[in-house]
């Protein structure tokens, strides 16, 4: 404790001083206050009616205050007491002290409790007031009178004082608990602690046998009707026929109910056991029950020290129950040993953080720069220009193309975006809105327009919209809205920029809050460009040690370019040459890695009692929790996928699972998913993959059935490209316009970020074997066959086709099963071995030979 005292005075730095000097202001200053109120109340009462005759002469220099505060005591005591509650204005004060108190970090009161008890008494006082005095004098203000004037004519006056009564009556005994069973155990608490200090003032007490009073009286009982007491005593003999030479005067000890009363002597000394091996026996802690032999039987020396103290009963004794009193004693022995093992943690770890500070997961890269927004292209001026002529054309023709179809609208408007102008019309009374929604192709082509997307209705507003696509749109690029107050003061976990609102707002989405995100969208309108205007915000707003990506590539293409940033932000397998994956079986590899990952992170979450990532990361930064456990420091991880269709074509299942697993699962502890597909059909994007995918981005599609399968709704076909793009939230439909970043702005980028220090290496992830890496083509076990390789030996020896593709397709496979399963024909002699890009020699010749041949392997 010494130490910890002489620290304290240089453990508080400079910084902590200057810091905290607002709250001392703040907090003084509300304790000043209510010294202020307090004061002026007490005056205003002692001499209230001349006071409140010059309340409101507040200027007049003439008239002079008795009040300790001047005229400005006599306004505060007339506004708070006369006006308004009366003395229950003095919790008013009270309640500024308390609020500087906890400013000042000061906690006398207890915040909330204190400020319920404030609000039930500032209400029942001046009723109670107003009721007592009858309405004379200022002790239960206007407020006071005209409530308990109002309940009096209702309820009259014998009522009004049962309310009374019984409001506090309640009040009493909810905050007191003043049921007639916990008064009783009070008492009794209270007479047990009375009994235990006298006892403990006692010369010659055993405090560790306590109990009460009922439990002494049944102990002392049983004590009296014992007939013989045995000693441990000092054996001197080593002959184990010889019986005990001395016996010494117990000293009486009370013992709880269910022992017999046994007396110890205070004196041991060394035994002798039958091979002469002497040792010194340790004193025994007499608080502890000992099993003793009533008997009269000689002491059998032993051969250890641990079995001399083992003497038991000669006859079975019963077992005693323990009573009510003990289980409750021995269970708030426990609850307490628990209070103090976690108040004894939290106070290691506040001491830890005085001493070295909250844990800073920054400081393995403590020189990272975050890259500057220089880095990106300015493409100047970016203001939408406005074109009068435009909007008064498509406006007429709007108004004139309705009315051809008996259409009326009684008020249009138009918002114009970056790419499209929004129309809003409202129609006229018993228009029916599925006339206008027809009318879309119509419209469309009297506008001469691209594709003209109808909102009937709009969510939250009582028109219907119609987005025509503007003749010289405006760019949006990714410095604009990096650059933005809204992108830089944001305070989500993971923010996601997208671009801007067709209202030219910009739009931006936590992605830990989506939770993962499916994108969609035919070739070259804008999907690669907006995964990387997704990855380019996220890298300007979180360090190397918060996020990591794990990157999934078929194309080899699309993201090489974030090869550079491996040893800062990229996650990999241990074996694993290039972080960024493009071979079919290392993305089922990694699939499955990342639930190991996640499996592992739900254990922690688990040892830590914290719900989420964010909870976890908490509880570690505040030293909270122990690295030789295996806790540690938890970043986001994010896969990308850019091209989904490719793999479900290629792998099938052993892709979707995982898949779906670390969607329905993952998100708790920080792993999010970001899947991209040219091709949204039905058999790519799967009920199970959508229902686990809330969050959509569709770029422009084909057809109608794509947008369908994407959005759940029409619209999508509409699209302009470009970056054109529908967002769905799993609430409503936004269009947006994605904001640009061209390829020598990422280059640019992931050179700042490359071109730093980094950590050793990518991430790791958890070693996954899988199921194939094992197998080898060698002698055929029919034990282990697989359950369709029956089916797959007809369908080669049919087709007279060794090609592990056809079995894929035929039995919709993934690669990995069906090479097993071409493996296990090769190794029973039904085809032959590999031969390149040809398929495999079939061996045998028809179905009969198979027959023949598989029955023999079932023998």
């Amino acid at each position: 404790m010494d130490k910890k005292t002489q620290k304290k005075p240089t453990e508080s730095p400079e910084k902590g001083r200057i810091l905290s000097k607002p709250r001392i202001f703040f907090g003084l200053t509300f304790i000043l206050l209510s010294a202020v109120l307090a004061f002026s109340f007490v005056s205003y009462l002692m001499n209230w009616k001349a006071d409140q005759s010059q309340a409101g002469t507040m200027l007049d220099k003439s008239i002079k205050s008795s009040n300790i505060f001047g005229k400005v005591g006599d306004w505060l005591g007339n506004i708070f007491i006369f006006e308004s509650i009366g003395i229950a204005s003095f919790i008013i004060a009270f309640l500024l002290l308390v609020v500087g108190t906890l400013i000042l970090k000061k906690k006398i009161f207890k915040p909330w409790k204190t400020i319920g008890h404030s609000l039930f008494f500032i209400c029942w006082l001046p009723i109670f007031m107003g009721a007592l005095t009858k309405g004379q004098g200022v002790l239960g203000g206007v407020y006071g009178y005209q409530i308990m004037d109002y309940l009096n004519s209702i309820i009259g006056t014998v009522g009004l004082w049962t309310v009374l009564v019984a409001s506090i009556l309640l009040y009493f005994i909810l905050e007191f608990n003043l049921r007639p069973s916990s008064i009783k155990a009070k008492l009794d608490k209270i007479n047990e602690n009375t009994i235990g200090k006298v006892k403990s003032m006692m010369p010659d007490s055993n405090d560790d046998f306590e109990a009460d009073e009922e439990l002494k009286e049944e102990a002392e009982e049983t004590a009296e009707e014992t007939a013989s007491r045995v000693t441990v005593t000092d054996v001197t003999n080593h002959s184990p026929n010889n019986p005990i030479n001395t016996m010494k005067e117990p000293e009486p000890v009370s013992t709880p109910k269910g022992f017999p009363e046994v007396p110890v002597s205070s004196e041991i000394e060394t035994i002798t056991t039958p091979n002469h091996t002497s040792f010194e026996a340790e004193p025994r802690d007499v608080s502890q029950p000992v099993s003793l032999n009533l008997s009269a039987k000689p002491i059998v020396p032993v051969s250890s020290p641990e079995e001399a103290f083992d003497i038991r009963p000669s006859a079975p004794s019963p077992v005693a129950t323990p009573t009510p009193a003990q289980e409750n004693i021995k269970f708030n022995v426990e609850v307490a040993q628990v209070i103090d093992v976690l108040d004894d943690s939290d106070k290691k770890s506040q001491e830890l953080v005085e001493k070295h500070g909250l844990y800073d997961h920054k400081l393995d890269l403590p020189n990272f720069q975050m890259p500057p927004v220089e880095l990106l292209k300015d493409y100047g001026n970016e203001e939408i220009s406005i074109n009068k002529e435009e909007l008064e054309e498509n406006k007429n023709k709007i108004v004139g193309l309705l009315k051809n179809f008996n259409v009326g609208i009684a008020e249009i408007k138009a918002t114009i975006g970056p790419t499209v102008t929004l129309y809003e019309i409202v129609p006229e009374a018993g228009i029916r809105v599925a006339a206008i929604k027809k009318l879309q192709d119509d419209i469309a082509l009297n506008l001469s327009a691209l594709g003209i997307r109808i909102i009937a209705p709009m969510p939250g507003k009582g028109t219907i919209g119609i987005e025509v696509p503007r003749k010289n749109p405006t760019m949006v690029s990714m410095r604009s809205v990096i650059a933005s107050q809204k992108f830089q003061n944001t305070d989500m976990d993971l923010p996601v920029v997208f671009g801007k609102t067709i209202s030219n707002e910009i739009f931006m989405a936590d992605l830990s809050k989506m939770p993962h995100l499916l994108m969609a969208g035919a070739t070259g309108q804008g999907k690669s460009v907006g995964i990387n205007a997704i990855l380019t915000s996220l890298l300007y707003k979180k360090h190397p040690s918060e996020l990591k990506f794990v990157m999934v590539d078929p194309k080899k293409v699309e993201l090489s370019l974030y090869s550079k940033i491996e040893r800062h932000y990229l996650a990999k397998l241990p074996d694993a040459e290039e972080a960024i994956i493009t071979d079919t079986n290392k993305v089922i590899n990694t699939l499955n890695s990342l639930c190991i990952e996640m499996d592992t992170r739900y254990d922690l979450l688990k040892n830590a009692f914290c719900k989420n990532l964010k909870e976890y990361n908490k509880k570690f930064t505040e030293r909270k929790l122990n690295p030789e456990n295996g806790h540690r420091y938890l970043p986001y991880i994010v896969l990308v996928v850019d091209e989904f269709a490719d793999l479900i074509m290629t792998a099938g299942k052993e892709v979707e699972l995982p898949i779906a697993r670390l969607a329905q699962l993952a998100r708790a502890v920080g792993i999010h998913l970001i899947v991209a597909t040219q091709r949204p059909s039905v058999n790519v994007i799967t009920g199970m993959i959508k229902a686990n995918f809330p969050a959509r981005a569709a770029f422009r599609v084909i057809s109608s059935v794509d947008s369908r399968t994407i959005l759940d709704s029409p619209g999508a076909d509409q699209l302009i490209g470009k970056g054109d793009m529908l967002y769905f939230n799993g609430n409503e439909i936004l269009r947006l316009q994605c904001a640009f970043v061209d390829t020598p702005e990422v280059e640019r980028l992931a050179e700042f970020i490359g071109e730093q220090k980094g950590y050793a290496s990518a991430l790791l992830l958890p070693e996954y074997v899988s199921e194939d890496s094992t197998s080898t083509v060698g002698t055929f076990d029919p034990n282990e066959k697989d359950a369709l390789f029956e089916e797959a030996a007809r369908i080669i020896v049919s087709t007279q086709q060794g090609s592990t593709s056809m079995l894929q397709r035929q039995l919709k496979l993934g690669y990995n099963r069906a090479g097993r399963i071409m493996d296990q024909l090769e190794a029973s002699g039904i085809v032959g071995g590999f031969n390149g890009a040809k398929a495999r020699e079939v061996l045998i010749s028809d179905l009969h030979s198979l027959e023949q041949f598989l029955e023999d392997l079932r023998s």
